[in-house]
């Protein structure tokens, strides 16, 4: 653990990025020419909590959404029994698949539209949630480092 604590804290940034591809991209090239790559870090710095509202969210919303969570873990659920018959397997994972689809979609609807009946109206919205950092840095550990930033500021 105290081995671990003193490599933390010897790095040093050697370059920063404004996206996650550009950094990714410089340690792969990195990579590529043999540095030992294991001696960096990606750290995302800036971040912020972004939720985007898609739309109002009824009963008939609450009902749809439950209805497609449930729907295909039914039928994974149903297929995998349906494998264990054994008169003929693939025909009764099928059957059993569709039966199980049909009764995850109608449990997950009613799930959704209960939860939705339990929220008491405080979440009447759907939303998309995502988490962007405003730079990505690369550290390296402090032997390293200098080797890292020469080798990454001849490719700019």
């Amino acid at each position: 653990m105290q081995n671990a604590d003193k490599r933390r804290r010897s790095r040093r940034p050697v370059a920063t990025y404004r996206d996650y591809v550009a950094a990714q991209g410089a340690v792969d090239r990195l990579s590529d020419g043999g540095f030992p790559v294991e001696r960096l870090t990606i750290v995302a710095e800036g971040l912020r909590f972004e939720e985007r509202v898609m739309g109002r969210k009824g009963y008939g919303r609450a009902a749809l959404e439950g209805l497609g969570a449930g729907a295909l873990p039914g039928a994974l659920i149903g297929f995998l029994f349906g494998l264990f018959s054994l008169v003929d397997p693939l025909v009764s994972g099928v059957a059993l698949a569709l039966y199980g689809l049909l009764f995850g979609a109608l449990l997950g609807g009613v799930i959704g539209v209960v939860f939705h009946a339990l929220s008491g109206g405080r979440r009447d919205f759907s939303s998309v949630g995502s988490i962007t950092a405003e730079r990505y840095s690369i550290f390296a550990d402090e032997e390293v480092a200098e080797s890292a930033e020469r080798r990454l500021s001849r490719e700019q």
